[in-house]
């Protein structure tokens, strides 16, 4: 999925990202990963290097494959965008906001509210998902909810912001002088 904008194929351009996927059914292999998919080629269209996502299942191995990309990859080889999808609602094993907020430097609350009224817009469970986003070094980190729909509210509403997360977190913005 992309936009209109001219960059688009350029956003990414020596950017790397990373897709998590949050799914026990689908780690086992007894259901299909649906949302890796497209959020992996939702980030290729905007020019990430984006491998495969990667599927686990909910709980502790969510923890370990970002703790994998966030802390034992060295940060000029960790993904500038890291996606998570899967384990944001109420059961006991949805831990996916816990160990993401206990790895970010800084939240960013304001764009998990956004894909919430987003996601109110079709359905009231949207409020459900508990997803955190934040910065890490140089890398941002998202959860998104485990649905097709989830997702796709998540993109819509982080497509428009995606170059302006990045270069805020790569400090590349024009600010004018510092003082």
């Amino acid at each position: 999925m992309s936009t209109d904008n001219d960059n688009t194929d350029l956003l990414g351009a020596g950017r790397s990202a990373a897709v998590i996927i949050a799914s026990t059914s689908a780690a086992r292999g007894e259901a299909a990963d649906t949302t890796g998919p497209i959020l992996v080629d939702w980030l290729r269209g905007r020019g990430y290097d984006t491998p495969d996502a990667i599927v686990v299942r909910d709980g502790e191995p969510v923890g370990e494959a970002l703790r994998n990309l966030l802390v034992d990859t060295s940060e000029d080889e960790r993904p500038r965008f890291i996606v998570t999808s899967g384990g944001t609602g109420l059961a006991p094993d949805d831990r996916t906001p816990e160990f993401t907020a206990e790895l970010l430097e800084r939240q960013s609350p304001g764009l998990v509210y956004a894909m919430w009224r987003k996601g109110l817009e079709s359905t009231t469970s949207a409020v459900m998902s508990r997803g955190v986003a934040g910065v890490r070094g140089r890398s941002f980190v998202i959860n998104f909810p485990g649905s097709k729909g989830g997702v796709k509210d998540g993109i819509s509403v982080i497509d428009d912001l995606l170059e302006h997360i990045q270069t805020s977190v790569e400090d590349t913005t024009d600010h004018g002088p510092r003082v």
